[in-house]
């Protein structure tokens, strides 16, 4: 009646704790780091006029994270968050469009006339 084949493959509970424990201590970290992220977003928008593409997409990528933490943590899932997967990919903005730095114009060749 007990087949350990049949049986599904779960963690002991005392490890799921444990991994909670520690993503709970991770959760913090990306807490603050949303935070500052989100007060640095608000400083280049009020000096730019647009939001910088590079931290809406980090900070889209670390609210999933902190998503899957959660999910994790109550028992939505199984599955652990970075690093046993891979780190969430940003989505598309939804919002406002990002300021948009127009490439340097390219220096002038130091060439010889041709004849």
């Amino acid at each position: 009646m007990n087949d350990p084949k049949a049986a599904p493959k779960y963690e002991s509970i005392a490890l799921r704790i444990l991994w909670m424990l520690v993503f709970a201590l991770v959760w913090q970290v990306a807490q603050f780091l949303l935070g500052a992220l989100v007060l640095v977003q608000l400083v280049y928008r009020l000096f730019y006029g647009a939001p910088n593409l590079g931290l809406m997409n980090f900070g889209d990528s670390l609210s999933q994270f902190l998503a899957q933490i959660g999910r994790f943590g109550s028992f939505h899932t199984e599955h652990k968050p970075w690093p046993f997967a891979d780190w969430p990919t940003p989505r598309a903005p939804e919002g406002e469009a990002a300021h948009r730095v127009p490439p340097a114009p390219h220096p002038v060749r130091d060439e010889e006339p041709k004849l």
